[in-house]
Parts: C-alpha cells; structure tokens; sequence
C-alpha cells in the first residue's frame, strides 16, 4: 500500500463520529479487567475512543499516542487532562508494562502483523489485555470500487499500488497470540450504517480508505477519479425506501490478555 505523505482530516474523520465510535464501544466491552493502573490508546486519533476509556477506567492513567499531527492537536483540544503524543506504532515502547493496549481501527494500515502484533502484546503486564479492532471490508464495493477505478482511468499508474491489503485470516492472528496469551477472543461484526446518499458514503471512505488513492494525484485528476468513484457507488448502493443507502461495513475484532 502506497504510504501517504499528506495529513489525516481530523474534521473530515469527525463527520461520522458516531458510527465510527461504535466499534470501539464494542470493543471496549469485551476488555475484562476491572481496574487497570496504565491504559494507552495506540492510533487515539482525535480522542474519540480515548474518551471511552476514561469513562471506563476513570483511576486508571490513560495516555494516547498517533502518527497524525492532526488527530493529536485535535485529541488534545478535546481531552486536554490526557497525555497525548507523536509516536510511531511500529517502534513505540512505553516506559513500563502497560495493562491494556486499546487498537481502534488503525493496525490495517501498518504491515507486517506476524511482527507487529507479538512486539505489542510482549509490551504487556502479567493479565494485561490486547483489544483491536480493525475494518475488514477490502472485498466490499465501497473499497473494490476504489481499485477498479483505479484501474481504468488514464493516470491509473499513479495508483498501482494504492489499494489497501486484505488482512490475514482470523487463524493467523490466534496462532500468533495463543502460545503467550491466557485466553484470545477473535471474531466479526457486520455493521449496516444508514446514510444519508451515495454521496455520504464517498464522504465517508475520503478521510479513511480512498486518501492513498487521492493524496498522489492533482486537483483535475482527482475530481475524475471521484466523478466515476461516485457513479459506480450510487449503482452499487441503491436508495432503501426512506431514500437513505446502508453501507455495509465488516470489522475484525480481536481481545486478547496475556498470561
């Protein structure tokens, strides 16, 4: 996947904070420790999800760390009591062993997970819990559309490696976890969110899944490739009988504590 060089849209990921944030309810859910001392949000974002952890675990000294200058100003604005900072997911290491590692929907963009993922739950204490949570949807049209526009419009050089990979199997990640782990939950959830119109759904992916694609072009590039995008998403997700389209949207989720 083509890493992008440009920002994150901390405004543009806000639009749908709502159904962005249930995921990470969800999963908070599912985290079965009842008073963890450290808690860090990796790839918190604008803070939406680190909210969350606080109302949790109010004692608990809840920090968060993300790429995006952005996303950090913006959780900082929101949450200005919690220690955010720059960091890099793939080489951060925390002070001291943290009780719960919080993933909400960032770990499918960085590579590598047979390495990533035993190197975050190894930054565990003793019972300390692993929850991630990450969009599993590359087979939907919203993101096939992607690469076929990609494909067929006349700079689709520009975009050979845009698209994002697909994630590995749900047995992947349990073998990778199982032999140091005291117990791993993997599982799915479908969730159908009404928007309200094609054009909503385009608004949506724009600030998540369709910037590697977007970000290498210029301005009359872009507007063609949104133009086409745009049509085969309307076609693809017929109005429902209030007018308003139900994006389809699978999530991984994964829990996991460890010895």
């Amino acid at each position: 996947m083509r890493k992008t060089t440009k920002d994150w849209s901390a405004q543009k990921y806000l639009q749908f904070e709502n159904e962005r944030t249930r995921p990470a309810r969800d999963l908070l859910a599912h985290v079965p420790l009842e008073a963890p001392r450290r808690v860090v949000d990796i790839g918190c974002g604008p803070g939406n999800s680190t909210e969350l952890l606080i109302r949790r675990w109010p004692e608990a000294k809840v920090s968060g760390i993300d790429s995006s200058p952005a996303m950090i100003a913006e959780a900082r604005k929101r949450l200005p009591q919690v220690d955010f900072a720059l960091a890099d997911i793939a080489t951060w290491t925390p002070g001291e062993p943290v009780d719960v590692l919080f993933a909400n929907a960032v770990l499918q963009w960085l590579p590598d997970h047979a390495a990533l993922l035993p190197k975050l739950f190894g930054l565990l204490a003793p019972g300390g819990v692993m929850a991630i949570q990450m969009p599993d949807n590359i087979g939907e049209p919203s993101h096939r559309l992607m690469r076929e526009t990609a494909a067929a419009v006349p700079f689709a050089a520009k975009l050979a490696d845009a698209a994002r990979p697909q994630l590995p199997p749900v047995g992947l990640y349990y073998d990778l976890l199982a032999p140091h782990a005291a117990r791993v939950d993997v599982w799915h959830v479908a969730y159908n969110h009404p928007l309200a119109d094609a054009g909503a759904i385009v608004d949506w992916v724009s600030s998540t899944g369709l910037r590697p694609f977007l970000d290498p072009l210029d301005a009359g590039e872009q507007a063609q490739f949104l133009a086409a995008y745009t049509a085969g998403i309307a076609a693809a997700y017929p109005p429902r009988v209030d007018g308003r389209v139900l994006l389809r949207f699978p999530r991984m989720f994964i829990v996991a504590q460890r010895a």
